[in-house]
């Protein structure tokens, strides 16, 4: 209260001082009052800024800025966004460089080595035709002195892409390759609960023919057999076989159910079955090392033409890539292209 007894006092002096006229003194007289109307509020002010008890009927104004935050916050949302658009964009600008004009591949030192040892990330991949890739293993195994009877196999990366972005299935085919691998015929297991199919199937090379007896031992591992067939109507009874048998359960897709089987029996006795595995390779084996050469690139041949049947020829090469390879040597790229068989084209009606 020091403000206002000290006003007070000034104006007590002033006015003992200077003694007004009447219509002068009451003027002056409010504007003291309104002096002192001023002087209270800031007292008052002083006191609730520091600690002093208030009044709970005093109304009280706090400082609330939720609009302002939320126009921060939608701005920084907007932000986010564009900065995600923005590399979205990026991504899909990225180009892929040509490098046929160019007098050397982009980031490689040259298009082939000069020396004959060289590091060989420096220098772009050799594709070899698959007529020199065998003969290359060839040469690796007399240089490596490993058995001349080895396997050699095929490793191929498909692009299963399919029209409107729908992907082909994995698939598992069988052939017939024109220079067998094995010299003995596979073992194949006929179901069938016709005593006359079964032993018509016995004649006809079948390793075993039964009906649902063969479950319990097949699940216990007494019996085996390289492939497994049935006819259509014993199939929903061999249910509990699909966790043993697993890729070798016969199916219509696989062309080991049907109720021709002395066709099956053709097919799975003499036959080389190879599937897709890790949704986009084939890794199988083709030849062995101490073939012919001849026969070797025919087998190639017919696996590749059996592969490449499985998606249409109008959306693109469907083999990506082909390695060669031998039990005991590097791998080798060639070119597929040049020995899997090309459809014919269809002539125009005349």
């Amino acid at each position: 209260m020091a403000p206002f007894v000290s006003a007070l006092s000034r104006n007590h002096l002033f006015l003992s001082l200077f003694p007004p006229e009447p219509a002068a003194f009451f003027s002056d007289m409010a504007t003291c009052a309104r002096t002192a109307w001023k002087v209270l509020a800031g007292c008052q002010r002083q006191l609730l800024g520091a600690g002093a008890p208030v009044s709970h009927t005093a109304p009280r104004s706090l400082p609330v800025r939720t609009f302002a935050a939320l126009k921060v916050q939608r701005k920084g949302r907007k932000e986010e966004e564009a900065k995600k658009e923005a590399k979205k964009e990026v991504k899909k600008e990225r180009k892929v460089v040509d490098d046929a004009d160019r007098h050397k591949p982009f980031g490689k030192t040259a298009w082939a080595p000069v020396d004959d040892v060289y590091v060989m990330r420096h220098y772009p991949r050799t594709v070899y035709g698959a007529a020199e890739t065998i003969n290359m293993l060839k040469r690796f195994q007399e240089l490596d002195f490993t058995p001349r009877d080895q396997p050699l196999y095929i490793d191929l990366r498909l692009d299963m892409t399919l029209e409107k972005k729908k992907k082909l299935n994995a698939f598992v085919s069988t052939v017939h390759l024109p220079h067998p691998i094995r010299k003995q015929l596979n073992r194949v297991l006929v179901f069938t609960e016709d005593a006359d199919q079964a032993q018509a199937a016995r004649e006809k090379g079948a390793a075993i023919a039964g009906g649902v007896e063969l479950i319990q031992p097949i699940l216990d591992g007494d019996i085996s057999a390289d492939f497994y067939v049935a006819v259509p109507d014993i199939l929903p009874k061999l249910v509990p076989l699909k966790d043993k048998l697993r890729k070798k359960f016969p199916k219509s897709k696989r062309g080991s159910v049907s109720s021709n089987i002395a066709q099956m029996l053709k097919l799975f006795q003499g036959g080389h079955q190879y599937f897709v595995e890790s949704e986009c390779f084939i890794r199988t084996q083709i030849a062995t090392l101490d073939m012919p050469t001849e026969h070797i690139f025919a087998n190639l041949q017919t696996v590749l033409t059996d592969v490449c049947s499985h998606r249409p020829a109008d959306l693109g090469p469907f083999i990506e890539r082909a390695i060669m390879n031998s039990q005991t040597s590097e791998a080798v790229w060639f070119r597929s292209e040049d020995v899997a068989e090309k459809p014919a084209e269809q002539q125009p009606e005349q």
